[in-house]
């Protein structure tokens, strides 16, 4: 559903008609000069199905002209670039690709899923043209349509469509989304601590295997007499067999992290994203619109009183009167459609919230799961540990016996007739 055909509100809209999926991948082989190489990001859209390949710098043209035709719109972010601070290693290099991987993926997920953006030519060039002409081809689209202001049907009639309480609407809907953005900002913190962990435990667990299967294999046959030493060569047997078992446990938890950071960390950054690209709405409506509407409306006085003033001596020309009272009435409507769009917005925002039930949701399946897989492994190495405990000790329960029983002999022979 595109806002500006269908509704000039947006009180209906449901989660099921957020709009497309994409997919962001990073390219195998990087291209360029030996020296020079740059990552290419290959894009497929559930829309389109046309893999295409970007670079990092396309995206920059693209957010740039996407913010120039939706000023009055959330245009999310991209991810930062990369500052260079000495060498790179390959780990850190990984790591910082696949982080900017996943921040496209959310910046191209929000662009998609908004009703006006998704349907516009700038984001249908992006998603479907040859690299070597999408640069040019988007920079002509812009030129030819201006911003949204320009194209929009409801764009003249904002007022109509507003709230009487708008203003005062905006400035509660805006607190309300800064004390939700907060909130989320510690839920994501917290479950990013969390995947952290599972990570981390995986490290131990596999160290631990490895620990194991070391002091069964390198460990020497110690001079010791006969029955303690065939019981350590049989736990030391055990001891490499159950290393396997942490290696289990290892790939387990660490699954489990990977798992707690894509459907649960993912899907609280995207929601965070949102929420930041709203903020930034706000502060543009602030800081631009608003001042433009006031210095407008000084504007308004000042030529019309000097045009009564001096009418009679020096006459303004009426084309530059005009021309001067179009620009006001231009930038009053463009400010009662900056209003209209960031209520729209704000209706956008609270039409995704819900999805937080479904991020709950998700986490708790994934620790149910997580733990159950842990356990079931757990469940199975338990008995060997019991068996292996069980056979350790049936030497020394034997020894034991015998030795009683010899005791036994003895004093008989001591105490028997003389």
């Amino acid at each position: 559903m595109h806002l500006g055909q269908q509704s000039a509100l947006v009180d209906g809209l449901s989660l099921k008609e957020l709009g497309d999926s994409v997919l962001v991948e990073i390219e195998s082989r990087r291209k360029g000069l030996p020296f020079l190489k740059h990552v290419e990001y290959r894009i497929v859209s559930k829309c389109f199905q046309i893999p295409v390949q970007r670079r990092y710098s396309d995206f920059e043209v693209f957010h740039s002209l996407l913010l120039q035709k939706f000023i009055y719109r959330m245009v999310p972010s991209l991810p930062p670039k990369r500052i260079l601070k000495g060498v790179l290693n390959s780990v850190s290099d990984r790591e910082f690709n696949d982080s900017r991987r996943r921040g496209l993926q959310r910046f191209m997920t929000l662009v998609i899923r908004h009703p006006v953006l998704a349907g516009d030519e700038l984001v249908n060039i992006f998603l479907s043209v040859s690299s070597a002409d999408v640069l040019n081809k988007m920079r002509d689209a812009y030129k030819k349509t201006g911003d949204e202001f320009l194209t929009s049907q409801i764009a003249l009639h904002g007022k109509v469509y507003l709230p009487e309480d708008m203003k005062s609407q905006a400035a509660a809907n805006r607190e309300v989304i800064t004390s939700i953005h907060s909130s989320f900002n510690k839920l994501r913190d917290v479950a990013e601590r969390m995947a952290q962990r599972s990570r981390e435990n995986s490290t131990d667990l596999l160290m631990f295997g490895k620990d194991l299967s070391e002091l069964g294999s390198d460990t020497p046959d110690l001079p010791v007499n006969a029955t303690m030493s065939k019981a350590w060569k049989t736990q030391r047997k055990s001891l490499v067999e159950m290393s396997g078992e942490f290696g289990l446990l290892a790939d387990k938890a660490a699954h489990q992290g990977s798992r707690e950071e894509d459907e649960v960390v993912e899907k609280l950054n995207l929601l965070l994203e949102q929420l930041q690209s709203y903020k930034d709405l706000c502060d543009r409506h602030d800081s631009g619109v608003l001042l433009e509407h006031q210095r407008a409306f000084e504007k308004r006085s000042v030529p019309v009183a000097t045009h009564l003033k001096y009418q009679s001596n020096i006459e303004q020309p009426e084309s530059r009167l005009t021309q001067q009272e179009n620009t006001i009435i231009n930038m009053e409507m463009r400010s009662y459609f900056s209003l209209l769009c960031l209520h729209q917005e704000t209706q956008m925002v609270f039409t995704h919230l819900p999805l937080v039930t479904l991020i709950l949701g998700t986490f708790v399946h994934s620790q149910i799961q997580g733990h159950k897989e842990m356990g079931d492994v757990w469940g199975e190495l338990h008995p060997k540990l019991k068996d292996l405990f069980e056979s350790t000790n049936e030497p020394s329960s034997r020894s034991s016996s015998q030795t009683h029983t010899s005791r036994g002999q003895k004093t008989c022979a001591v105490i028997g007739p003389a």
